[in-house]
């Protein structure tokens, strides 16, 4: 029994001061301190919201600048389709004629043997050099 009451006795002394719903009104002390308190997490909450605001800012600036360099390309992307296409009717035209068919694949076996050509003499140099 006399436990129960010494629990009972040290318990009261640990919550010397509470009410039931909190700290007890008559101690400024706390108050006090809890107005600091606050006024800190207020700051503190200030200049997060602060940090934010500026880092939105910056993605927002980033992805208008991405925006107009997707737009740019975009339309470098349409002017060349064009190019090609219009290069591509002239090859069209180029071997619709027979002789013009003719004059091509000679022209292009020049090309393959000239590069071919200077593949082996490259290869050459890199034997007898290297």
């Amino acid at each position: 029994m006399s436990y129960r009451r010494e629990h009972r006795g040290s318990r009261s002394s640990l919550f010397d001061g509470l009410e039931e719903g909190g700290l007890s009104a008559s101690s400024s002390y706390s108050h006090e301190t809890n107005d600091h308190d606050n006024e800190r997490a207020v700051d503190s909450l200030q200049d997060r919201v602060l940090l934010l605001k500026r880092v939105t800012g910056d993605i927002h600036e980033e992805v208008e600048s991405h925006n107009r360099l997707l737009d740019r390309m975009g339309n470098d992307m349409d002017s060349s389709r064009g190019v090609m296409s219009g290069t591509m009717d002239r090859f069209k035209m180029v071997f619709e004629k027979k002789s013009n068919r003719r004059m091509c694949t000679l022209v292009m076996c020049f090309v393959v043997s000239f590069l071919i050509i200077l593949y082996l003499i490259r290869m050459l140099r890199y034997f007898t050099l290297g």
